[in-house]
């Protein structure tokens, strides 16, 4: 009789980057020979892949992982494995190892590539912890498990050197690498190949990309693509490193999307300089400027933190009067989360939760007032749309997105267009949304 196939139950948690490492996860251990499972009562081996920005991620983990307990002492031969940038952090790694004893094995961001020879020293030693920083050079031809068909992330870029005060990215990603173009453009041609439509850039700030993101863009915007139809977007850029240059490649290319996630934090001059972020609101607002000018149709998202240390309610106001005057498409919004190791962790704070909870929901006001409003410019439009799967509003039968990024939920006589670029003629508009019919 064969032996049964082993199962593994990976679960990511986190942004886009540690999604990717997920895959990256995944395909190692589906060339080890595992399956997988959404059953963690089914799995032999389970494993957090952890994030570290905000202490709620971290707190969820936790509890996660102490739930375990249970079905370890079902199972003794469970594998239970935590990994990822939360880990990274020595005092995390510490409290882990020590405080869940039925944890098998604890690794790092650095050391993602090692992770069957970190297994194979488990089956030796039962316990092992692993969160070495000293590695940076950037691993190629890791194998990869995508669980989607049309859209694929692509890692251009590791690590960060921008030191936000209040960010604990640098510190558990390590200093910025850059992977050669030909590694990145070749990893591209073989998805193209493999009927993806979609391909996402990522890096925790691709417009440092090295030699130069913008010449890499416009490789890119030429690949040849059987199908003749692809797209290309990216995430994050740093407002102080996008450039004119860069704009004017999106707005010349043929592919790449009108999209830009540009983080703002806060619309005060006073916190943006305590949070160390390279930029004024007049040069963050002349960026904008210049991209709705050489690109009229783009939509931008931003990312805002609320009640930083030291934030003054005419801070907090500058922030609204900015969100007013943007009128972004949408905005991820945050409470301040102290990261400790980070600067800002060591800064004094004289504004209570309470209060910082009550001008959070004052800025979701705001962002709601905006959200109402700003779909509306697509309505009587016809947007192409990459169709992605079933639609999301439960009103109709598919959804993809556009050119700017935009969710969009329609109706169709087909019914082969899952993966394919079709045209949609937009009649309402949602606060997080549209909606249409395929022409």
């Amino acid at each position: 009789m064969a032996d049964k196939t082993k199962l593994a139950f990976v679960r990511t948690f986190g942004c886009r980057a540690n999604v990717s490492d997920g895959e990256k996860i995944s395909g190692m251990l589906a060339a080890l020979g595992y399956g997988f499972t959404r059953d963690m009562n089914a799995a032999d081996l389970i494993l957090f892949n952890t994030c570290a920005i905000r202490e709620n991620a971290e707190l969820k983990v936790f509890g996660n992982v102490g739930a375990l307990i249970h079905l370890k002492r079902q199972k003794p031969d469970l594998l239970i494995v935590v990994c990822g940038c939360m880990v990274q952090q020595a005092h995390i790694a510490d409290k882990l190892f020590k405080t869940y004893p039925f944890v098998n094995l604890i690794f790092g961001t650095h050391v993602l590539h090692k992770l069957p020879e970190l297994l194979r020293e488990v089956s030796q030693k039962k316990r092992v912890m692993n969160i070495d920083d000293s590695i940076h050079s950037v691993i190629e031809d890791l194998p990869i498990r995508r669980d989607t068909s049309t859209h694929a992330d692509v890692p251009i870029m590791y690590g960060c050197d921008n030191y936000c005060t209040y960010c604990v990215v640098p510190y558990v990603r390590g200093r910025e690498r850059s992977r050669e173009p030909q590694d990145v453009l070749n990893e591209i041609r073989g998805l193209l190949r493999d009927g993806y439509r979609h391909i996402t850039l990522l890096g925790q700030n691709v417009n440092s990309y090295k030699p130069s993101f913008a010449e890499l863009l416009r490789e890119i915007d030429v690949l040849e693509c059987e199908r003749g139809e692809f797209r290309v977007s990216f995430m994050t850029s740093h407002p102080k490193d996008l450039t004119r240059e860069l704009i004017d490649t999106i707005a010349d290319s043929k592919r790449v999307s009108h999209h830009l996630h540009l983080p703002i934090q806060s619309g005060s001059n006073g916190v943006l300089r305590a949070m160390n972020r390279g930029y004024t609101v007049e040069e963050y607002k002349s960026i904008v400027a210049y991209a709705r000018e050489r690109i009229p149709d783009i939509s931008l998202t931003t990312d805002i933190i609320v009640g930083f240390p030291g934030e003054s309610r005419e801070d907090f106001e500058h922030t609204l009067s900015l969100l007013q005057d943007v009128r972004f498409d949408s905005a991820y919004t945050f409470i301040y989360s102290k990261r400790e190791g980070t600067r800002a962790a060591e800064m004094p704070d004289t504004v209570n939760d309470e209060t910082k909870s009550a001008w959070f929901t004052e800025m979701l006001g705001v962002l709601d007032g905006i959200c109402e409003t700003v779909y509306t410019r697509y309505v009587g439009k016809t947007l192409r749309v990459l169709c992605e799967g079933e639609g999301r509003t439960g009103q109709y039968a598919y959804s993809g997105r556009s050119r700017e990024g935009v969710l969009v939920d329609f109706d169709s006589d087909d019914t082969d267009i899952p993966g394919k670029f079709v045209n949609v003629k937009i009649d309402k508009a949602l606060k997080w949304a549209v909606t249409g019919i395929k022409e």
